[in-house]
């Protein structure tokens, strides 16, 4: 058998060990607390925790897979029941010695006083209830009885509720830790009794350093290219990076060193610095350089969709870049793919990189639903190529409102074709420049909606009476005027669903871009409103008259139903000669 790795993280061998290869993330699991990588507040805290004897009875710790939770467990476990290499410790230690029969069978999952449970495998409440009738009775060889329970977020109801009280009073003889991924789904009453610890995602720098000296152990020198996809591809997770790593050393022929190539290869990425070029071709808007591009990468064996998730995180780099200076120090990048990001973010707009970032969104969805996914990737690429020198929304109307309507096309002009392919840019200029649709001679769409009562009127000559007695109910209008209605709404209104009705009819009748502005507070009171206060103060004037006060006193129980303005009213005919 060789010599233990210099790193002094292999678990000691067992039996069934003997004779077998150990994967890297096995052989290399931290035993101590000083080679737990990643997470030094956690440490430092269980430090002056033990130090101080403040010690507590359960523990919760979480955290993305592979940063380390259980490894953390069996090592606070393990500091728990230390006794030393001769035996003579009494008290619990942050450094754990590692050689005493102790440790070691705690190290290898076989100590009789620490108990580990899946909770994904064990979720009822007999399973809980063995718990509780353990924690009764004193260890048999540790100091503490441990109960290290993974995944506990997968405890039915009923478990979580029979664990309770023996979690908020255990007997002094027992510690509990838990381990889970999905924080939110333990209740709160079981959070509450425990002291929590977020175990972080491993910085890339931290994460390279790591698994380039477990290369190093192995006798591989891995360039820093190929550790770097490593470590990005791990997302922050050390099992991931050394599962990753473990592949790529398999992969190499004849005891050589991984390249990049071949990590990439290996996990079906594309190349970042092409995923660079591609992604500078899709935002000049040479559409055949960027589909030639994605094509030559895909026969070199890059999958679409890596390459569009690739684009996807490019895109978030690149406003990173351009939001935050201390983005381009990212350790996972090279100093070239550093120096073309930061002139490409430079060049770049904020519109144009959340609107790339939605479009790449929508197409990653469409390429993994589609029956061959080269060609939904090439479909979104052209799509982006097309969008990336757009203008925005608000400078294409206000250009178009500039220029007014245009100049109608020369007879027969319509049915010509071209001469020649017209350049993208011109061709979107004479989209703006478009005539809206025709409207009656007497009818010019600018008039077409003067005021907001004609607003209302147009919703109810097309019986829109639902939207109309819901504006009327709830909007505060502040503004009018063509293009721009400023309104504010009263508490608990359907914003969204008046909104979006009037800019859909808006549009329809003028045929033009109509901007809702929504405010917080101001405007008139609503329309159906102002009427009650009228109707009110109308009939508090007909009550205060002296002959209805006569009537009502004379008649108890009479109110007051409808008050009509005889004005408004046509008389009944009498004819000549009538008594009447």
């Amino acid at each position: 058998m060789t010599d233990e790795p210099a790193l002094g993280l292999d678990l000691p061998q067992t039996a069934d060990d003997r004779g077998a290869y150990r994967v890297l993330a096995r052989k290399y699991r931290p035993q101590t607390f000083d080679s737990l990588i990643g997470q030094d507040a956690m440490v430092r805290t269980l430090g002056n925790a033990f130090l101080s004897r403040r010690i507590a009875h359960a523990f919760m710790l979480t955290g993305v897979s592979g940063v380390g939770k259980t490894k953390t467990a069996r090592i606070v476990a393990r500091a728990l029941n230390c006794v030393g290499p001769y035996c003579k410790r009494t008290e619990p230690t942050i450094t754990p010695c590692g050689v005493c029969n102790t440790c070691i069978a705690i190290a290898e999952s076989r100590h009789p006083d620490v108990f580990e449970m899946d909770a994904a495998s064990r979720t009822g409440i007999d399973d809980i209830r063995e718990i509780i009738d353990g924690t009764r009775y004193l260890p048999a060889e540790a100091r503490y009885k441990v109960y290290i329970i993974d995944e506990v977020h997968m405890l039915s109801k009923n478990a979580f509720n029979g664990l309770l009280k023996t979690l908020e009073e255990p007997p002094p003889h027992v510690k509990f830790i838990f381990a889970t991924t999905e924080i939110r789904k333990v209740p709160v009453t079981v959070l509450s009794r425990c002291q929590r610890f977020d175990l972080r995602r491993i910085p890339a720098e931290t994460l390279i350093a790591h698994i380039r000296s477990v290369a190093s152990e192995e006798g591989f020198d891995v360039p820093d290219e190929a550790l770097a996809i490593v470590a990005r591809a791990a997302e922050g997770s050390v099992r991931d990076a050394l599962s990753i790593l473990d592949q790529a050393l398999a992969l190499a022929e004849d005891g050589a060193a991984p390249t990049a190539e071949s990590v990439r290869a290996m996990l079906g990425l594309a190349d970042r610095a092409r995923v660079l070029d591609l992604y500078d071709l899709t935002m000049k808007g040479d559409v055949a350089g960027a589909i030639g591009e994605l094509r030559s990468q895909y026969d070199s064996g890059a999958d679409p969709i890596a390459v569009l998730q690739d684009m996807l995180e490019l895109t978030h780099w690149l406003t990173r870049l351009k939001i935050v200076p201390d983005a381009s120090k990212d350790a996972s990048a090279s100093p070239a793919e550093r120096d073309q990001g930061l002139a490409m973010a430079q060049r770049l707009s904020m519109q144009t990189l959340t609107r790339t970032w939605t479009l790449l969104l929508k197409s990653l969805v469409e390429t993994r639903d589609a029956p061959l996914a080269i060609q939904a990737a090439e479909m979104a690429i052209a799509r982006l190529c097309f969008a990336a020198d757009l203008p925005p929304l608000d400078r294409l109307v206000a250009d178009a409102e500039s220029r007014g309507p245009a100049a109608a096309p020369p007879a027969g002009a319509a049915g010509r074709a071209p001469s020649g392919p017209a350049p993208r840019a011109e061709a979107r200029a004479t989209a703006v420049r478009a005539e809206p649709r025709a409207q009656p001679a007497d009818q010019p769409a600018a008039a077409a909606v003067p005021s907001f009562e004609a607003l209302l009127k147009k919703l109810e000559d097309e019986d829109h009476l639902i939207l109309k007695s819901k504006i009327e109910r709830s909007v505060r209008l502040i503004s009018f005027a063509q293009g721009h209605i400023a309104l504010a709404f009263e508490p608990n209104a359907p914003q969204q669903e008046i909104v979006t009705g009037l800019q859909q009819n808006l549009k329809r009748w003028t045929d033009g871009f109509w901007k809702i502005e929504v405010r917080q507070a101001g405007g008139a009171e609503p329309i159906q409103k102002t009427r009650e206060d009228a109707k009110a103060q109308v009939f508090a004037e007909v009550a205060a008259h002296p002959l209805v006060k006569a009537a009502l006193e004379t008649f108890p129980g009479a109110k007051i139903v409808e008050v009509i303005d005889p004005e408004i009213v046509d008389a009944p005919d009498i004819e000549e000669g009538s008594d009447e």
